[in-house]
């Protein structure tokens, strides 16, 4: 299968398990922080979070568990998409720490033309979990796909 896919190649009720799972690092958590530029120290000061936390060890961000397993779903959902329309029902069910590996998986809810007739909006449920099989994470999202008569740049050719 090429990179993503068109909207004709999904189905109601298909499930795509994301492979391969991905480990998160202590420099992807203090990385991400930095980036976002946020400083709570749940997330970057060990001591902090071994002593005055409930868990007793940092968390990684919220927003970094989602971000890591969206980029996970590309290739099976959003390689070929248009945009992305809409994340709905995020969920963060279970922390995740520094060393976890999520894994995830997405199933295909609806599926609706668009009115330009070329493309599509495909409704997509992912839940991640880490290697414990604790459900870590879960959302769905609307993505606008292309058809395969859609008019693009070609299959594989670059614009330069």
């Amino acid at each position: 299968m090429s990179y993503g896919r068109y909207f004709e190649e999904f189905a109601v009720g298909q499930v795509f398990k994301h492979w391969p799972g991905r480990t998160i690092t202590e420099a992807d958590c203090t990385w991400f922080a930095l980036l976002t530029m946020n400083q709570h120290p749940l997330h970057s000061d060990a001591h902090y979070a071994e002593t005055y936390t409930q868990h007793k060890q940092r968390v990684v961000l919220g927003p970094l568990v989602y971000s890591i397993v969206i980029g996970m779903s590309v290739a099976d959902i959003s390689g070929r998409a248009i945009a992305n329309l809409e994340v709905d029902a995020l969920k963060h069910e279970k922390p995740t720490f520094i060393g976890d590996t999520l894994y995830a998986q997405s199933r295909v809810l609806e599926l609706r033309e668009s009115r330009q007739g070329d493309r599509g909006i495909v409704t997509v449920e992912t839940i991640a979990a880490n290697q414990r099989g604790d459900q870590v994470c879960s959302y769905t999202r609307k993505v606008l796909v292309p058809k395969k008569t859609h008019a693009t740049l070609g299959e594989g050719k670059l614009p330069f």
